[in-house]
């Protein structure tokens, strides 16, 4: 049997991606005294059309999401996304898969209540890191599923709901998306309209987190003049890197820092890295084809298409692109803190919505560590750190509060 040097070891680990490394004992120790908070995973897709147990320990599950996984990373607080996809889902339907959704979260910690437990506070979250259990939160993502009704978002933020993205990659009757924008079948309004910016002054009130991903530019500068609380952008990264209309310019970044909010920086491989943008890009076409195929064809049988049949053939067609290295995501969490200050940037994964196309070595919640290993690699300090784990949305959240209940008390 061979044997090898210390030396030579030592030489190879060096040479290793950070993806690849162990975590050291003093990142581990960081991560670990840290609240870690997620601010975006459609996980609940998986709940209501999968019928998934987040308690699951099935070693084969692809998901980014279990309470297991969880544990191991340290994943102390998720932003559950209640998404529903408009392009599956009937206009008419919006609010009552919006409701479908919801009612999957309280299932699952309804189902493991030594483990897991519903939370809309930073004290909620709190006592859930001091019981060690799972804080399970809720945003909206997209606008139309309050159905243009602001008696909906009411309803919504007394179900628990505690942000709301303004839009998701439609435009819808009160804020105009990125996602259309170059869309000439699409009917916009320049921005927020006047009904729009009566609902962001509504969630200020409420205490429901305004959440500018997703939005046009010209709505993220709208909202930012308009609102009375800081903004998150819950799963987005930076334009200057990566130069996709889902990221943020350095300007909106340093509004973001103005305003008090913070950036929460997406995984998603084509939002973090430019070669990996390019090559999606390339295949896209073909891909969106094959999609609509699929799609077709289920509806053809009679079929009702769900968000996991789309996810499976997405999946695919990631494969077929190289993932970039972790580094990749660290340069944007790094960049943002940079520009706005380490004040304003933080995590939002979209775990279980990307389709399996996430850095090297970011496989699920488990790997969180990862991050904390190479923003320490970086420089940055066991403080620092615990700010973007977690701490600096806290701080957002606890200001969305004090400025719902000094909203509340002048009426």
């Amino acid at each position: 049997m061979k044997t090898i040097s210390l030396a030579l070891l030592l030489s190879i680990c060096l040479a290793l991606p950070a993806s690849a490394q162990t975590i050291g004992d003093k990142a581990r120790a960081i991560h670990d005294s840290a609240i870690v908070v997620d601010t975006h995973a459609d996980t609940p897709q998986r709940f209501l059309d999968e019928n998934f147990d987040i308690g699951s320990t099935d070693p084969n599950d692809h998901g980014h999401i279990s309470l297991d996984k969880a544990k191991a990373g340290n994943l102390g607080a998720e932003f559950f996304s209640i998404w529903v996809d408009p392009e599956t889902v009937a206009k008419e339907d919006f609010a009552r898969r919006t409701l479908d959704l919801i009612d999957t979260v309280y299932e699952q910690a309804a189902r493991h209540p030594e483990r897991m437990m519903m939370a809309f506070s930073v004290a909620d979250i709190e006592r859930a890191h001091a019981e060690h259990k799972l804080a399970a939160l809720m945003g909206i993502e997209g606008g139309h599923s309050i159905e243009n009704d602001i008696h909906l978002l009411r309803d919504y933020y007394r179900l628990g709901v505690r942000y709301m993205t303004l839009t998701w990659m439609n435009t819808n009757e009160f804020a105009d998306s990125s996602g259309d924008i170059d869309d000439p079948k699409v009917a916009h309004h320049n921005g927020l309209t006047e009904g729009g910016k009566q609902i962001v002054l509504e969630m200020n009130r409420l205490g429901m987190l305004v959440d500018i991903s997703h939005v046009a530019d010209k709505t993220f500068w709208d909202t930012i003049a308009v609102t009375k609380a800081p903004v998150i952008a819950s799963h987005s990264s930076a334009r200057a890197l990566t130069n996709h209309y889902r990221n943020m310019t350095d300007d909106m970044l340093r509004a973001v820092a103005k305003n008090g909010g913070v950036v929460q920086v997406n995984f998603y491989s084509a939002f973090v890295d430019e070669t990996y943008r390019k090559a999606a890009e390339a295949q896209s076409k073909e891909r969106d084809a094959a999609v609509k195929a699929y799609l077709d064809k289920l509806k053809a049988e009679g079929k009702t298409p769900t968000y996991l049949e789309r996810d499976r053939i997405e999946r695919e067609w990631a494969a077929k692109v190289p993932r970039p290295p972790l580094s990749s995501l660290i340069d944007h969490i790094d960049h943002i803190a940079k520009i706005a200050g380490v004040d304003h940037v933080g995590l939002g994964s979209d775990f279980d919505g990307v389709s399996g196309a996430t850095p090297q070595g970011i496989d699920s919640a488990a790997d969180l560590p990862k991050i904390t290993q190479g923003l320490l690699e970086r420089g940055y300090s066991a403080d620092d750190i615990r700010k973007i784990l977690g701490g600096n949305l806290l701080r957002v959240l606890t200001g969305a509060e004090r400025i719902s209940r000094e909203m509340q008390a002048a009426k």
